[in-house]
């Protein structure tokens, strides 16, 4: 079997949506199973739902019927009868969001969360799945929670791969075109779990591994993996291959194109991974496999805005030594820091950080009471693997460089725009 990533871009809208059935008539859809993400920027408007429902906001309502409004333009959109059966499973769904929302007693917001999120992927689906079959294409709609088991980690789930595994295997049924949904899983309780955001790669990857599939085939705007991010830099190239091993190390450093998850169940099993664009479906694309490190060999860069550098020194001149570090990452754990680079000489240590959670001024307060506390915000992170002088000539070009470390085949820069 091949399996299919089609993310929120390629489903925004009705021409979306044509375009995946195009897609599928040019590349065959024989034994393929389509995991296929929220419509447009969905997720983002369910998040909206649920800041609502905490705050007990007059905007509730109002909240979910934007989303509602949004997926019914794009059935009447693509349906011309509006008696089509699409239009009660939809409303189906919207019914049950309404109920969790009117009956949930838990207070739980990760576990809140999770349910309502889901949602998107659901109706998505629905749609997809009901529009395939009205054009022609025969599908087979499958709910994900049924076969991807995880733990009750809500918002980051891990994934319980025995019971995966069984489900898989017993459930797929070759020669058919299956529609799922990504990102989602469920815990042994049924309730929906979900695999953390941008986790709808991590669903193909687990259908591959757990189907010995032949192939994963990211469908994305772009051609393909770029060696820079063209809204940052001019010139980027595509990457025609790249190793499993330098997807990975391109992954750790943030790039955005493959999710972290995504490349080590595939790459147990060696089964290749390509990203190629849904608008040209036929281009070649990168392939993700066995074998060079990347072609063209050339410097990779991968830039991380609205970072956090935080320089710690003792407050008595005393060494920084393991058990400070130790109680330092403790720390950072505790409060949800995503931890970029270090760098520590005796009396100071540096980290680079990604407060997704918004948890930085409790950190410091914490942090003060042991060590001297000095931070710069708003910084951008620079990794170049690869690189070679005149790339890192590039990216430290009218900026200042606070903090600057390299190996033998990775710099990473943190640096400030100069403000005139």
């Amino acid at each position: 079997m091949r399996v299919f990533k089609f993310g929120g871009a390629s489903v925004k809208d009705a021409a979306g949506i044509n375009n995946v059935f195009d897609v599928l008539q040019k590349v065959g859809y024989d034994d393929v199973l389509l995991v296929v993400s929220a419509m447009g920027k969905t997720t983002n408007a369910l998040e909206v739902v649920v800041k609502d429902y905490f705050d007990k906001s007059a905007a509730l309502k109002a909240s979910v019927q934007e989303v509602r409004k949004y997926h019914n333009q794009i059935l009447l959109d693509l349906f011309e009868d509006e008696r089509h059966p699409v239009f009660k499973a939809v409303n189906d769904l919207f019914a049950e969001l309404d109920y969790f929302l009117g009956h949930n007693k838990s207070p739980n917001y990760n576990f809140v969360y999770d349910q309502i999120v889901s949602f998107g992927e659901l109706v998505s689906t629905t749609i997809l799945s009901y529009y395939m079959n009205h054009r022609g294409i025969k599908t087979h709609w499958i709910d994900v929670r049924q076969f991807i088991k995880t733990d009750a980690t809500y918002r980051d789930a891990e994934v319980n791969w025995e019971l995966t595994q069984k489900n898989i295997s017993k459930g797929i049924k070759k020669k058919t075109l299956h529609i799922t949904q990504g990102f989602l899983g469920s815990d042994e309780n049924g309730f929906t779990t979900t695999l953390g955001r941008e986790g709808s790669d991590y669903t193909a990857a687990i259908f591959a591994y757990c189907l010995g599939a032949e192939s994963v085939t990211i469908w994305k705007d772009v051609p393909g993996v770029m060696n820079a991010d063209p809204r940052y830099f001019e010139n980027a190239t595509l990457l025609n291959q790249i190793s499993y091993r330098e997807a990975i190390e391109l992954a750790f450093y943030g790039a955005s194109v493959i999710h972290p998850k995504t490349l080590q169940p595939l790459q147990r099993k060696e089964i290749p991974l390509f990203v190629k664009s849904f608008v040209e479906p036929l281009l070649p694309g990168t392939s993700v496999s066995k074998g060079a490190d990347l072609e063209p060999y050339l410097p990779c860069f991968i830039v991380k805005k609205n970072q956090l550098l935080i320089s710690l020194s003792s407050i008595d001149f005393s060494f920084i030594m393991e058990e400070n570090i130790s109680e330092i990452f403790a720390l950072l754990h505790q409060f949800k820091m995503k931890v970029s680079l270090i760098q520590n000489s005796a009396i100071s240590f540096s980290v680079c950080i990604e407060d997704k959670f918004g948890n930085f001024n409790e950190l410091k307060n914490k942090l003060s009471k042991k060590f001297k506390v000095a931070y710069n915000e708003n910084v951008s992170l620079y990794t170049i693997r690869h690189f070679n002088e005149k790339a890192a000539e590039m990216v430290q070009e009218n900026k200042t460089v606070l903090l600057k470390q390299s190996s033998r085949e990775t710099m990473q820069v943190v640096t400030k725009e100069i403000t005139s």
